[in-house]
């Protein structure tokens, strides 16, 4: 139970969702959607559209209107028009000998 409590005081839950888009890796589709809370690690989402035959194993969810805040994301849970998904990180990169500084 600790976790839990730890994890519920870093969630932050909005009172109003804020509008947001949900977009394939590829651009092939994009939908509407709303952010109810969020964490560092996870997010729930509400639809209002249909997400029947998307691709959702990886998307991207658009923070802003001009793509510039977003977040990689996987689907992790469904229920009903609710959406909780968790936010995936890069791997970091190698640094080869040919790029250190010399």
């Amino acid at each position: 139970m600790p976790k839990e409590k730890e994890r519920d005081s870093q969630r932050v839950s909005f009172e109003r969702p804020l509008s947001a888009q949900m977009m394939a890796i590829d651009g092939t589709w994009r939908r509407a959607c709303f952010v109810k809370d969020v964490s560092e690690s996870d997010a729930t989402l509400r639809v209002e559209t249909s997400i029947e035959g998307l691709a959702l194993s990886e998307f991207f969810l658009l923070l802003s209107s001009t793509g510039l805040a977003y977040r990689r994301c996987q689907l992790d849970r469904v229920n009903g028009d609710e959406l909780e998904v968790s936010f995936l990180r890069q791997k970091a990169r190698k640094t080869s000998s040919r790029e250190t500084p010399a």
